[in-house]
């Protein structure tokens, strides 16, 4: 059930364009290890124009994906920290972005607080 929201920033919305979502839904579906249907993900333009860091000049070579992670019940520990190298490489390698720049969030579990055509994920 993961929701995968991947929010990118790039320069103009030509260079969006060329992202495909189904090759980033593909990838990260592989990295989460979710049979082919149950990983959602919904990708986003950020317009360089709309980002900043403080007191630096962000090269257009570093510009980040920012990526935010909702499951059911996220993985804990050592598992967390293997699902983020593979997600964090899978995203990094579709958006053509170095893996230093892809940023990952985790949500809080969403069993119990969402739901799916008026059914709450327990």
């Amino acid at each position: 059930m993961p929701i995968v929201d991947v929010e990118l920033v790039c320069e103009s919305e030509a260079e969006f364009g060329v992202v495909s979502s189904t090759a980033l839904a593909n990838a990260i579906g592989e990295a989460l290890q979710s049979p082919p249907g149950r990983t959602w993900v919904r990708l986003r333009f950020l317009a360089r124009a709309s980002y900043a860091e403080n007191h630096v000049a962000v090269a257009t070579s570093e510009l980040p994906a920012f990526v935010t992670v909702l499951h059911a019940r996220p993985p804990v520990d050592a598992e967390l920290a293997s699902e983020v190298s593979a997600l964090t490489n899978a995203v990094a390698q579709v958006v053509g972005r170095p893996v230093e720049r892809v940023h990952v969030q985790y949500a809080p579990a969403a069993a119990g607080r969402q739901a799916f055509g008026g059914q709450l994920v327990q």
